[in-house]
């Protein structure tokens, strides 16, 4: 190893440190300071060294997990709201069309009246040659002004309406550009974030990479350990429902695809565009992000867990994963990584939802 290669890591993850606290405000975590061991030479990366990278990237990593969700929840809500703007512009056109309808039968209407108008009542009953005729044609004056009424009435209210309609376009476009912004700034949080990452993990060399790769798998297997130590499993014996027997096979099915944030497959998927899409196979369609399936989703107990139950990850519910039974889990892990299974204890538990309860 080159001299000097331990300090450039060191650096590397200290600035790093700095770009991830700059993309993310309100969120810090601190750069580590690796030190060499007593008997280590001066340039040599030692297994703590690697440590502080694996940390540093689960932070990045988890920063980009959290962005990811910003931007999914941002996009499908334009999506809800370009819909609507759709729908309220054919409300406009069917509008538009009935008012120019009821204007033309009001100005027949308004003819109609003048003709028949001309002279008064009394007037019109000396000419008549027919009192009879005279009193029934005033009883069909008498229905039209009650039609002309009534069609002035509906007049207004097509007019009222077709303001709201416009009103509610408006502020549909409002919220439409907002979570556009919204979208474009969770879009460079996330390219930051794993550009961060993937900087970090070029400074090693490739037997560093493999003992960072050793390094992450030990922290995921502690972790299932203790999980299953605690006994959660002997208390979980649920039988997955016929919805969740298609979510599962769904899900499973795309082991060995691709991470990519945003992506709903069929080729690629994030965590929760995995969730999601398995669950919309089985006829039952849930919010798009973690962090909604997490908050409108009915939570049950992990002790009452069943396989097709979601699995929610971390205090700020910003990864997921589909339950399978035995410990398991299927998910779609993070950047640079497939879809695979993994043990249900390896990261830490928020709490399980149910999206056929």
């Amino acid at each position: 190893m080159g001299t000097g290669k331990r300090g450039l890591i060191a650096t590397a993850v200290t600035v790093i440190g700095a770009v991830a606290v700059l993309a993310a405000p309100g969120t810090a975590f601190a750069a580590p300071s690796p030190t060499p061991s007593p008997t280590a030479s001066p340039t040599a990366v030692t297994n703590k060294d690697i440590e502080a990278v694996r940390k540093q990237l689960d932070a990045l990593y988890h920063d980009a997990a959290v962005a990811t969700d910003a931007y999914n929840a941002a996009e499908e809500k334009a999506e809800q709201q370009s819909a609507q703007i759709v729908a309220l512009a054919r409300k406009i056109v069917k509008g538009q069309e009935r008012l120019a309808e009821l204007k033309a039968r009001a100005g027949a209407a308004a003819a109609a009246q003048y003709r028949t108008y001309g002279l008064s009542d009394e007037a019109r009953l000396m000419l008549s040659d027919d009192p009879q005729e005279f009193l029934d044609s005033t009883g069909r004056i008498l229905q039209g002004q009650r039609a002309t009424k009534a069609l002035i009435a509906e007049l207004a209210r097509t007019q009222q309406d077709l303001k709201q309609y416009a009103d509610d376009a408006s502020a549909q476009w409002t919220k439409l550009e907002a979570n556009r912004k919204a979208k474009a700034t969770a879009k460079k949080k996330v390219e930051q974030q794993i550009a961060a990452a993937e900087k970090l993990e070029s400074q090693l060399e490739a037997k560093e990479k493999k003992r960072l790769a050793e390094l992450q798998e030990q922290a995921a297997q502690q972790a299932q350990t203790a999980w299953l130590d605690s006994g959660v499993l002997k208390d979980i014996s649920g039988k997955a429902s016929e919805a969740g027997k298609t979510a599962v096979a769904y899900a499973t099915n795309q082991i060995g695809k691709p991470y990519e944030w945003g992506a709903e497959g069929p080729d690629s998927y994030d965590c929760s565009g995995l969730t999601s899409q398995a669950w919309a196979s089985a006829g039952k369609p849930i919010p798009r992000t973690s962090q909604e399936q997490w908050k409108q989703l009915k939570h049950v107990d992990i002790e009452d867990m069943r396989p097709g139950d979601l699995i929610i990850y971390f205090d700020d519910a910003s990864h997921v994963a589909m339950y399978l039974g035995d410990g398991a889990i299927v998910h779609a892990p993070r950047p640079g990584r497939t879809v695979t299974i993994a043990g249900a204890g390896s990261m830490p538990i928020l709490g399980v939802v149910r999206p056929d309860a």
